[in-house]
C-alpha cells in the first residue's frame, strides 16, 4: 500500500517549487491595484443600484397606471 504522506509532501515540494518561480508585485504595484479594484466596485455598485432605483420606480409607475 502507498504511503498517503508521501503524495502530500510532494504536492508541498511542487508547490514551493512553483510559487518561487512566481513574480510577485511590489508594494506600489500592489497598492495601485486595490485602488483601481476598489473604485472599479464603487462605479459599478453605484451603477446597479441606480439601474435598480429606476427600474423600480418604472414599474411601480407602470403597475400604478394600470390599476
Amino acid at each position: 500500500m502507498k504511503n498517503p504522506f508521501t503524495s502530500i509532501r510532494l504536492f508541498y515540494k511542487e508547490t514551493m517549487a512553483e510559487l518561487k518561480k512566481a513574480t510577485w508585485p511590489s508594494k506600489t504595484e500592489l497598492r495601485d491595484s486595490t485602488i483601481v479594484v476598489l473604485v472599479a466596485t464603487a462605479i459599478l455598485g453605484s451603477f446597479i443600484a441606480l439601474t435598480d432605483f429606476s427600474l423600480m420606480n418604472g414599474v411601480d409607475l407602470l403597475t400604478s397606471w394600470v390599476q
